[in-house]
C-alpha cells in the first residue's frame, strides 16, 4: 500500500479504532478473575472499568486539539504509543492500584486516538467515496463494542486475564511502525493551543462523567454526586463563555450555528445513550435471567452485533446519494421500535430466540445511523475544522455511552432486581423503555433537518407568525 492511500488509512485507523473500542468493555467479563487474582474487593475492581471510561470521555477534545496543532499523524502515533505501553503495564500489574493506573493511561491513549481515526479517514477519502469509508469505520466501531465482553470471556477462560491486555501489544507495535510509512502528515488551522479552554472543558467533563459513573454506588442525591454535577456544569458553562470571547478557541461556538452539526451531535449522544444502555441490559437478561454464559450471550446477540457491520457501508452510500439525515432518522426509529418491542414483551420466560427480531431491527437501525451521523457532522464544517468536529462528535458519543449505562443500571437497581427473575426482567424492561424514548427523540431530531421536512416545518410556522402579527396589529 502506498502512503496515504485510502486503503492504508482505513486499515490503520480501523485497527486503532477496533482496539480502543474493544477495550471499553473487554475487562467486564474478566473482572471476577481479576478480583481473585489480585485479591481485590469488587468496589476496587470496578475502578478498572471506570478509570478507562473517565479518562477516555474527558480527554477526547484534548486529543483532537493536540492533533490539529502538532500534526494528526504525529499525535496519532503518540496515542498508539501511550495505549500500547499502558496495555503492557496493565498485563504486568501486580495489584489493583497499578492496574487502575494503567487503565487510566490506556483511556488517555484512546481519547487521543478516537477523534484522529475519524479525522484522518475523512481527510484521506474524496467526498464521493467518503460515505462508504465512514460506513466501514462505523461497522468496525460497532463490532469492537459487541466483541469486547465475548473476547474478554474467551481469552480469560483459555489463557488468563493478563492476555486481554497482551493482545494489544503486537497489534499496537505494528501500527506504530507502519503509521510513519503509510500516513501523510496533516494539520488544522495553525493556532496556539487554548490551554484555558482545555482545562475548563476537561475539568467540567470530569465532574459530570465522574458523577454519572459513580452515581449508582455513591447515591444520586449524595453530596459527592450532586457537588460533582454542579461543579462540572458550572465549569462547562464557563468554558462556553470563555470560548465565545477567545480569538482562537479550541471549539469554535460558530460550528453550532449549523443545525446539521448541532443535531448530529445531539443525536450521537442519544444513539449511544440508547445503544449502550440497551446492550448492557440484553447481556444482563441473558446472563442473570436466562443463565447463559458470556460466550453464549455473545452468540445470542449476534443479530444485534453483526447487522451494523453488514449495513453500515451500504448505509453510508445511501446517505451520500440522498441526504444523510434521512437514513439516520430511519435508523434511530428502528432502534426505538426494537427497544420498545423488548420493553413491552420481555419477561422471565422470554427465550433468546424470541428476542431475535427486535435485535435485528436494532442492529439495522444502528448500522443506518452511525455512518450518517459522522457524515452529517464532518460535512457541515469547513475542511480546516474537521478535527474539531471529530473531537466534538466523539465526546458527545462517549458521554452518551457513559450516561446511558449509568441510567440503565440505576433503573434496574430501582426496580428491585435480585428478588426473582421476574423482578429483574421487569427492571430491564423499564430500562429498554427509556432507551426507546431516547432513540425516538433522536429520530425526530434527525428528521427535522431532512430538507423536505424542514421546509414543511417552516411553512407550517410562517402562517402562524403572520396570524399573530395580524392579531397584534388589529388590537
Amino acid at each position: 500500500m502506498t502512503r496515504n492511500s485510502p486503503r492504508a488509512v482505513l486499515a490503520l485507523t480501523g485497527t486503532a479504532l477496533f482496539m480502543i473500542v474493544l477495550d471499553n468493555l473487554i475487562v467486564a467479563s474478566a473482572l471476577p478473575s481479576i478480583e481473585r487474582s489480585l485479591n481485590s474487593p469488587l468496589s476496587s475492581a470496578e475502578w478498572i472499568l471506570d478509570a478507562y471510561i473517565l479518562s477516555f470521555a474527558v480527554l477526547i477534545l484534548t486529543g483532537a486539539a493536540l492533533g490539529e496543532r502538532f500534526g494528526r499523524r504525529r499525535v496519532f502515533i503518540a496515542g498508539l504509543v501511550i495505549f500500547t505501553a499502558a496495555s503492557a503495564a496493565g498485563a504486568l500489574a501486580a495489584n489493583v492500584g497499578q492496574l487502575v493506573a494503567a487503565r487510566a493511561v490506556q483511556g488517555a491513549g484512546s481519547a487521543i486516538l478516537m477523534p484522529l481515526t475519524l479525522t484522518l479517514l475523512t481527510n484521506a477519502f474524496p467526498a464521493e467515496k467518503r460515505g462508504t469509508a465512514l460506513g466501514i469505520w462505523s461497522s468496525i466501531a460497532g463490532l469492537g463494542v459487541a466483541a469486547g465482553p465475548v473476547v474478554g470471556g474467551l481469552v480469560t477462560d483459555a489463557l488468563s486475564w493478563h492476555w486481554i491486555f497482551w493482545i494489544n501489544v503486537p497489534v499496537g507495535v505494528a501500527a506504530i511502525l507502519l503509521s510513519p510509512r503509510l500516513l501523510e502528515e496533516s494539520r488544522g488551522r495553525r493556532e496556539p493551543i487554548d490551554l484555558t479552554g482545555l482545562a475548563l472543558v476537561s475539568a467540567g467533563l470530569l465532574g459530570v462523567v465522574y458523577a454519572t459513573v459513580r452515581g449508582n454506588d455513591a447515591g444520586w442525591l449524595s453530596a459527592s454526586t450532586v457537588s460533582a454535577y454542579v461543579l462540572g456544569t458550572l465549569l462547562l458553562i464557563a468554558f462556553v463563555a470563555f470560548e465565545l470571547r477567545k480569538e482562537h478557541p479550541m471549539l469554535p461556538m460558530r460550528l453550532f450555528r449549523s443545525a446539521r452539526f448541532s443535531i448530529s451531535n445531539a443525536t450521537g449522544f442519544l444513539l449511544h445513550f440508547a445503544m449502550f444502555g440497551a446492550f448492557l441490559m440484553v447481556i444482563q437478561f441473558l446472563v442473570e435471567v436466562r443463565g447463559e454464559s458470556p460466550v453464549m450471550s455473545g452468540v445470542w446477540t449476534l443479530p444485534w452485533t453483526i447487522m451494523p457491520f453488514a449495513i453500515s457501508p451500504i448505509a453510508g452510500r445511501i446517505g451520500q446519494r440522498t441526504n444523510a439525515a434521512l437514513p439516520a432518522a430511519v435508523g434511530m426509529a428502528l432502534l426505538g421500535l426494537g427497544t420498545l418491542e423488548l420493553a413491552t414483551r420481555l419477561g422471565a420466560s422470554t427465550t433468546p430466540l424470541a428476542m431475535t427480531p427486535a435485535m435485528v431491527a436494532i442492529g439495522v437501525g444502528i448500522g443506518l445511523t452511525l455512518p450518517n451521523l459522522a457524515a452529517l457532522a464532518m460535512g457541515s464544517v469547513p475542511a480546516a475544522d474537521i478535527g474539531k468536529a471529530s473531537g466534538t462528535l466523539s465526546t458527545a458519543r462517549q458521554v452518551g455511552s457513559v450516561v446511558g449505562v449509568a441510567v440503565a443500571v440505576a433503573i434496574l437497581q430501582a426496580s428491585g432486581p435480585g428478588v426473582s427473575h421476574a423482578d429483574t426482567a421487569n427492571g430491564i424492561s423499564h430500562a429498554f423503555a427509556v432507551a426507546s424514548v431516547a432513540a425516538i427523540a433522536g429520530s425526530l431530531l434527525s428528521l427535522a433537518i431532512v430538507p423536505r421536512v424542514a421546509a414543511a416545518i417552516g411553512a407550517w410556522r410562517r402562517p402562524q407568525a403572520v396570524a399573530v402579527e395580524g392579531a397584534d396589529f388589529r388590537s
